[in-house]
Parts: structure tokens; sequence; C-alpha cells
């Protein structure tokens, strides 16, 4: 058998695949050292084992904005039949689209720049665009069509953005605290959304303190048109204790013993659980409702078509609500891709110890925008480089044929719709739960030294789940970090040194990015002599305090293998 393997290997790398790719021992002048044809495969196969819970997690956010279905009375329309019936079809279609794009632009990203990142679209960005953008049920600022209109837009000014090279210098002017602070944030977002009725009902909300404990009885609801608002009998639910218990213990056992795929089996693990029909846990009560899921559940491999979602933007830029939306978008992703992308192509070994730039940068930044704009075509929110492609890159993952395999899953599962629309809620909570746990170590990064540097960034991650807007944390963050730090700036130098704070010098130092902006291939155009390093930007990315994690403290944190400073804006969150 070891003999086989060796002669594919050796077959492969000695192809027309082998050298595009550049496997060891293609004779390529820049082979990627230790990368072979089934290595790659098996790589490919454990990124997706890792990402896959995605295709769930993202459509059971997004259905929460109600998608293209229409509340007549505008007040979310919770005990409207009619419209959940329309909100499950929803999730059908979601289920699809998340499934597609994830196939589309982790193939891309492979084909074209010949990285071992997959791609699909992101937490964190997924809840903005539900419940800050959109609303629950499109109680929101905009409507859903809209949003999809503002995140079509962002891909192509993306696209732009990385043609002149400018996406990678626009992450870094964030102070780097408010940056890890955005990250963590979202991870007590994301953790709430994983507790609240979105997911395993711990929280059920109190008409005094807005957040008080839920998982009560549908019997034991405060007021019938107030679901999952519970005046007593709380924790009595048994799909929550289900959740907890096997979607959240049982996964971080997994996890704690490094098996591969943890989440993802912690989540199919409480949906079997919960797929019988004459159990308290049931997801297929005997309703309407219930009645349909349970049938189109029945038929396991199905294609089911866009009905709702597919093409339904509506580009209504004269509204300056979508541009609101737009803009928080673009800061937000481009912190996000930016970070995960040059995180996993370090630790994949592909990143110039000199430069700091990767392989390919300008090609894999335009199938990333390229992908947004796609994305929003199937009716989805942005899509990202995920950091859980880690987990494949340990396991020998060094080219693209890792992502196209990871594409390759992807599209496998468009065909296995019914199974993933029919996984509960309360088995992707303690999903969220534990992402957002992983996202909150961000916490070690900001600098707790210099007030000036920990109130901003402690607003941030405050504001973000209290308000359940991410923009609002963000603005709150710079806002105060420009008021406290530009305030004290001026006094030291109108007193020239003397209403300097007393601890100033272990302020973290805030500087314009080094370098130019111009991107090599401009230079080239124009006749100047062009940097030594690959494709994409001139600007390094450099870090302002702390030392880039190493490889060896990627490897020893969570299933994601990913350090703090690559999941600044995942589940993102990500």
């Amino acid at each position: 058998m070891v003999g086989i393997v060796d002669r594919i290997n050796a077959v492969v790398a000695d192809s027309f695949v082998g050298r595009y790719f550049r496997l060891e021992g293609s004779g390529h002048p820049k082979e990627r050292e230790g990368s072979r044809f089934l290595t790659e495969i098996r790589a490919g196969l454990t990124t997706w084992a890792a990402m896959a819970y995605i295709i769930s997690v993202n459509a059971s956010i997004l259905q929460d904005s109600g998608g293209t279905c229409v509340c007549p009375t505008n007040d979310g329309c919770t005990n409207d039949p009619d419209y959940a019936l329309c909100v499950a079809e929803v999730q059908r279609d979601l289920i699809t689209t998340t499934a597609a794009i994830s196939a589309l632009s982790s193939f891309l990203m492979g084909l074209l720049a010949n990285l071992p990142v997959g791609m699909a679209p992101g937490l964190g960005l997924n809840a903005y665009f539900t419940y800050s953008v959109v609303g629950f049920h499109g109680t929101g600022f905009i409507s859903y069509r809209e949003a999809l209109a503002a995140v079509f837009m962002e891909g192509w000014i993306f696209l732009i953005l990385s043609l002149l090279g400018l996406r990678q210098w626009l992450a870094r002017i964030m102070p780097q605290s408010l940056v890890m602070a955005v990250g963590a944030g979202i991870g007590l977002f994301i953790a709430f959304v994983g507790l609240s009725s979105s997911g395993l009902g711990v929280i059920g909300g109190d008409t005094t303190n807005l957040v008080g404990l839920g998982g009560c009885l549908p019997s034991d609801y405060i007021d019938p048109s107030l679901p999952n608002y519970c005046g007593t009998k709380v924790m009595r639910n048994p799909t929550m204790w289900l959740g907890i218990f096997v979607g959240g213990v049982l996964t971080v056992f997994l996890m704690l013993y490094r098996i591969k795929a943890a989440i993802l089996i912690g989540i199919f693990i409480t949906s079997i659980i919960s797929w019988p029909r004459p159990t308290s846990v049931t997801y297929f009560p005997h309703t309407d409702a219930g009645d349909a899921m349970f049938d189109f559940f029945k038929q396991v491999v199905t294609f089911w078509p866009l009905k709702h979602v597919g093409n339904a933007l509506d580009y209504n830029y004269g509204n300056g609500k979508v541009w609101y939306a737009l803009i928080t978008f673009l800061y937000v992703d481009i912190l996000d891709t930016t970070g995960t992308l040059y995180s996993m192509a370090k630790f994949a070994g592909l990143r110039d110890p000199v430069t700091l730039d990767f392989e390919n940068s300008t090609i894999a930044y335009c199938v990333d925008a390229f992908s947004i704009s796609m994305g929003a075509l199937m009716g989805t929110s942005p899509v990202t480089a995920f950091i859980e492609s880690a987990t494949g890159i340990s396991e020998g993952g060094k080219t693209g044929i890792t992502a196209m395999t990871t594409g390759i899953m992807f599209f496998v599962s468009v065909f296995f719709a019914p199974i993933f629309a029919s996984i509960p809620p309360w088995a992707t909570g303690g999903a969220l739960v534990i992402v957002g746990s992983l996202m909150i170590r961000n916490v070690r990064e900001i600098n707790w030294d210099y007030i000036g540097d920990a109130v901003p960034a402690f607003l941030t991650i405050i504001i973000i789940p209290l308000s359940y807007n991410i923009a609002y944390g963000v603005i709150a963050g710079i806002f105060s970090y420009v008021l406290i730090n530009g305030t004290a700036w001026l006094l030291t130098k109108a007193t020239r040194g003397r209403l300097t704070p007393p601890n100033y010098d272990v302020a973290e130092v805030w500087v314009i990015p080094p370098g130019s902006i111009v991107p090599t291939w401009m230079k080239v155009l124009a006749g100047r002599r062009a940097a030594p390093i690959n494709p994409g930007t001139d600007v390094p990315l450099q870090p302002r305090r702390s030392p880039v994690p190493s490889e060896g403290d990627i490897d020893e944190r969570s299933h994601t293998k990913g350090s703090m400073s690559e999941i600044d804006m995942r589940m993102s969150s990500r």
C-alpha cells in the first residue's frame, strides 16, 4: 500500500498538475516542500469536516432575517403559521446557497490562488447581516433584498481595493487593541446568539431585565404573544438540556482530545437524537410545520432549488441606510479576511519571512471579492476565509489541491440539503457558544496596561453583544479611542510634555503603516523597479506590539489550530 501511495504521488507530481500546484518533486523552482497529492486530498477532507457545520449554522442564523418572506403586520410575525412555513423554505434555500457558494469560493481559491484555504459565509458577518441590518424577521433598518445589494456592491469594491493593493493597508490602520476587541466582542455576540432562542434557549428573555433565564416549556411562557419569555419554571425544556450536554459538553470533550470534526460530530449526534418523532426532544412535532419539515427530511438526497433567495437583490443605492450597512460590511470584512489569509499562509509556510507577504496575495483577495458578490446573488452574507483551514494545513495541506477538495465536498453537500435543513437550533447553539469561547481569547492580546487602550477596547467588547450590533461596538471603540488618546496627545504637545500621562510609555504605538501602498503590477506598468515579492501588495504586514504566534502556538490551541490574532473577526466569527 505504501508503494502504491508513493507511486501515485510521484506520477501526479511529475505531471502538469504537479507543476501547476508546485508539488514536491515536480521540478518547479518554487515547489512546496512536503506537499504530496494524496496528502493534499486528505487535508481537504479534513478542512471540509471542520467547516461543514457552517452549512447548518449559517442557514440557522440567516433564516432569522426572514429572507424575502413578507410579514404583513411588521411585528416579526412570530405566531403566524404561514410566515413560519415561508421561513422554513428560506432555510432550505440557504442550506443550498451556503453549500454552493462554499464549494465555488473554496474551489476557486485553490485553483487560481493555489492556497490551502477554505472559504464560506463568515460567522459574525452573518450575525451582523441578520440581527443588526435586516433585523429579526425583517424588523431592521433595511430589507433583506437591500442588504444583499449592499453585500454585492461590497464585493466589487473589494475587487478594486485588491487590485490597487489597499486592503492590507486599510486593515492595519486600526489600532491593534481595537482589532482584537472587535474579534472578542463578536465572540460574545455569537455565544449570546447560541444561548438565545435561536440556539439553546438558555437565555429566554425577561420583560424586566431582558436577559433572564429561559428554557421553559411553551405552556409556561409569560404570554403566548411573547414566545421564549418565561415567567416561571425556567431551564425545564428537554431540548435545551440535550443541546447543552450533547451539542456542548460532548463536543468540548471531543475537542479536548483533538478529535477531528468535533463540532460537526456534536451537531449531528444532537440532530440524530432529535429526529425521531415520538420523543420530547423531536424537531418534527405533529403540527403543520412539523409535518412539512418531516416530509422534506424523508427525501434525504435531493436538490432543493432556490425559491426565495436567488437573485433577490434590490439595488436601492439611493437609500443612505444601504450605504451605512455597506461601509460597515467593508471594514469588518477587511479585518476578517486579511487577518485569516495572512495567518493561514504563515501556518502553511507560504509567507516571505522578510516582506511577510504571501504567494498570490492579489489573486486570493480578488477571489474573495468575487465570491462575496456571487454569494449575494445566491442570497447569503459575505464570504470569507475560514480559520478552520488550519485543520487541513495541520494534516499536511500546502497547495490549492486542499482547497479544491474542500470545494468538491461542499458541492456534494448541496444534494444532501434535507439532512442539513433538519438540524435543529439547539444542535447548533452549542457550536456557536464554543466558537465564541475561541474568539474571546483575543482579549489576551489587548494592551490592558494602558487605560487609553483598555477602555476603548472594553467598550467595543461590551457594546457589541449588548446592543446586538457589531457596528455600534466598532463606532464606540473608535470614537472613544480618538477622544481619549487624541486629547492626551494634544495636551502633551501643547504643554511640551508637562501633562503627559505617567505610564504613556506603555501605550500601544499607533503609526501609519510603512511602505508604499502602490502594488507591484502598477509599478511595472509605470516602468519603475518592482519590489521583489509575489504579485500582491507592496505593503508588508508588520506586528505593532506582540510578535506573531509561532506555528507551535497555533497547533497547541483549539481544533481550529488558530491563534487569537488569526480569529480577529471570525465566526469568524467565522
